[in-house]
């Protein structure tokens, strides 16, 4: 027997023989499968520990988040639905919006309008004298009122709209407007603008053509004077389209209300 080792019956082989102060210790050895490759595994298992406790706490970090999330979520529902059905959104068009809602509500029309004129070419007359003679007439008849005409400040029905229509006869000046102004004035007129109180002018038969017509007309009124305004009103066939005919009407309706320069407001 050589030093170190123990003696075994025959048949065995022997044993190196382990010290008691062996780090490991004899009974590691004496289980089956125990490699000193495992061994060494089992003394990282505090780190592991440790990432697994980690890996625990951001679970539970996550579900108080969603939890939190989902409570605040709740209760803006609760306050939403409670503003809906309680009947607090106020709806009067004496009472502006807030200045963020006008802001989103305008960008998104003009994203909309942009979007939708892409493909619309104005035709290449708008400049002809009698296309602006037609448009001056039903201008007077069915636009004059909200949006003013020159010599003319303000309208009864203008003062109550909400939002304010814009003044055509300040919007350009005398510059000539662009294709894009002119195809955008084409389809506003044709479709209106939804919860403004402009309407779609198509729904009550105004074909294309006289859409242009008036497209054209209001590419010339902001340089007109009252005097040129009234004069050009005047010679014009006043309320002429196509749909007046198909509802019924024989001859042109006057024109709409609105009160000339220097004339005695009407009263009530």
């Amino acid at each position: 027997m050589r030093d170190g080792e123990v003696d075994a019956p025959i048949g065995e082989c022997a044993r190196p023989q382990q010290s008691e102060t062996d780090g490991i210790g004899r009974q590691y050895f004496d289980r089956p499968g125990l490699t000193q490759q495992s061994i060494a595994k089992g003394r990282r298992l505090p780190g592991a520990f440790l990432l697994c406790c980690n890996g625990v706490m951001m679970g539970k970090l996550l579900l108080v988040t969603f939890a939190l999330f989902g409570a605040v979520s709740a209760i803006a529902c609760a306050f939403g639905a409670a503003v809906y059905y309680g009947g607090y959104i106020d709806i009067s068009a004496d009472t502006p919006h807030e200045a963020i809602v006008f802001d989103f509500i305008e960008e998104a029309r003009e994203r909309a309008i942009a979007r939708q004129v892409r493909d619309i070419t104005p035709p290449t007359d708008l400049s002809d004298p009698e296309r602006l003679d037609r448009g001056a007439g039903n201008y007077q008849a069915m636009c004059a009122n909200c949006h003013l005409s020159p010599g003319i400040s303000n309208s009864e029905i203008r003062q109550g709209l909400y939002p304010t229509p814009p003044d055509l006869t300040k919007r350009l000046g005398k510059r000539e407007p662009s294709s894009a102004e002119s195809a955008r004035w084409f389809w506003v007129i044709k479709h209106g603008i939804k919860a403004s109180a402009m309407p779609a002018w198509s729904k009550g038969g105004m074909e294309a053509s006289a859409i242009w017509d008036l497209t054209a007309f209001l590419a010339r009124l902001p340089a007109l004077s009252p005097e040129q305004y009234q004069s050009i009103v005047a010679a014009s066939d006043g309320h002429a389209h196509s749909g007046l005919v198909e509802m019924g009407h024989d001859a042109p309706s006057a024109p709409g209300h609105v009160d000339k320069p220097g004339s005695k407001p009407h009263s009530h």
